[in-house]
């Protein structure tokens, strides 16, 4: 693999020198067109699209999103915090969590929304704001995905309120006077258009449940092709089937039903790469491996071990032009750990698999791609005590801004009594 997908060779090597590395790049430009494509996303009554930020937390692509109207969904407390002290107003921030925040009387009261995502979320919810409006997370019973993991629907999955529910929500919210004005779902990341008509019809049903709702959010999940023989998701081919069936739902029940999206890694993953470099060449005899040792890994990027995925590879020299001789490697992560590989064998984190490089030499540069979603915000960060890397924005105008320093060991300690 030798086709960088936004970077120049030239551009690798100015940003390893002038910021060091392992370091992520993002494109302004290709954030900014991602987030039109998800704004021009079919509809029939109106589009809201939040951006699912644990994908990427950091501040300036925060801030990019929000100058171009996007709405955020925060996954923690401590997410919708940290939208808030970046500066995001909090009616565009909503709370769509896991546990129960403590302080969810003070967030809502600054204004910021929430989605109950189960039957003792809403019960408190409940307790704390009767009579006020509620969204609610429900698990459509179906679930999309390259992996189990990252289905976030069906039976195995614990988001959402099962949709056998329906009476247990009605009864909590008719004990309240909650008014259920939205209905929340989330499949998990899958491109397959067949899958979002059968969820599209499963939740307009729900919808007949709740004569107040007057939004759907269908979540997010959409799928970036990482590799050349995996699909992208179309999101015009998506959102025209989808805005039929709310159309259909009109002419049959009169409501007209305001959409909202969800998307995570189709707006960031494909508009960042991880730079790194080849700290070691080993190999285990005729019969064995050769291995590409980096001075990146699980410490920087956890998915390859997480999900057994694959990104695009791409090898940069340090010096001189792109060897003609190709090679089979394997290559690995610095940490001292068996699980920090970085090509394992797809669909099986455990298993170890080879891609055709250029022949590499020490000090070469190797730039991972689609590295920007759930890398730098999801990683094993510090493992090894290796410093969280620095990350840098590439401007409509080429120039590179560094938007996150290299983290010191002063402050990967400063908490430490």
């Amino acid at each position: 693999m030798s086709n960088l997908k936004f970077l120049s060779p030239a551009q690798v090597r100015n940003i390893a020198n002038e910021f060091g590395n392992p370091i992520y790049i993002y494109s302004e430009n290709k954030l900014r067109q991602s987030a039109r494509e998800a704004l021009n996303f079919p509809n029939a009554f109106g589009l809201r699209v939040r951006y699912a930020m644990k994908a990427n937390s950091t501040a300036e692509i925060i801030k990019l999103f929000n100058s171009m109207n996007i709405h955020f969904d925060a996954s923690s407390s401590y997410e919708v915090k940290r939208l808030l002290m970046i500066g995001i107003e909090p009616d565009k921030i909503q709370l769509t969590a896991q546990e129960l925040a403590p302080d969810l009387e003070d967030l809502v009261e600054k204004g910021v929304l929430f989605n109950a995502c189960s039957l003792r979320q809403l019960e408190a919810y409940g307790k704390l704001f009767p009579g006020q409006r509620i969204c609610v997370r429900i698990n459509p019973g179906i679930g999309s995905g390259h992996a189990n993991r990252v289905n976030v629907g069906g039976p195995a999955s614990s988001f959402g309120i099962w949709y056998d529910y329906f009476d247990e929500i009605k009864a909590i919210a008719e004990k309240y006077d909650l008014v259920i004005d939205t209905l929340h779902t989330h499949i998990g990341s899958g491109s397959d258009p067949t899958v979002w008509e059968k969820v599209t019809k499963m939740n307009l049903d729900a919808v007949k449940a709740f004569p107040n709702v007057t939004t759907l959010n269908m979540g997010g999940g959409f799928k970036i092709g990482r590799l050349p023989e995996e699909k992208t998701t179309d999101l015009q081919e998506i959102g025209s089937k989808v805005k039929t069936y709310f159309e259909a739902f009109y002419k049959e029940t009169g409501r007209e039903i305001k959409l909202e999206i969800e998307p995570g890694t189709y707006l960031v993953a494909a508009n960042g790469a991880l730079i790194a470099e080849i700290d070691d060449i080993v190999d285990t005899g005729k019969d064995g491996y050769t291995f590409l040792k980096t001075n990146t890994g699980m410490s920087d990027i956890l998915r390859p071990t997480l999900y057994g995925v694959q990104h695009e590879i791409n090898l940069v020299p340090r010096e001189n032009e792109l060897p003609t001789e190709t090679e089979d490697v394997v290559i690995v992560g610095h940490a001292c750990e068996s699980g920090d590989i970085l090509t394992p064998t797809i669909g099986d984190s455990e298993g170890v698999a080879t891609i055709p490089l250029p022949k590499a030499k020490i000090g070469d540069y190797l730039v991972i791609e689609d590295a920007g979603a759930y890398c730098s915000s999801m990683s094993a960060i510090n493992y090894n005590s290796f410093p969280r890397v620095p990350e840098v924005l590439i401007k409509e105008n080429g120039e590179f801004v560094l938007i996150r320093k290299r983290q010191t060991m002063e402050q990967m300690i400063e908490n430490e009594l």
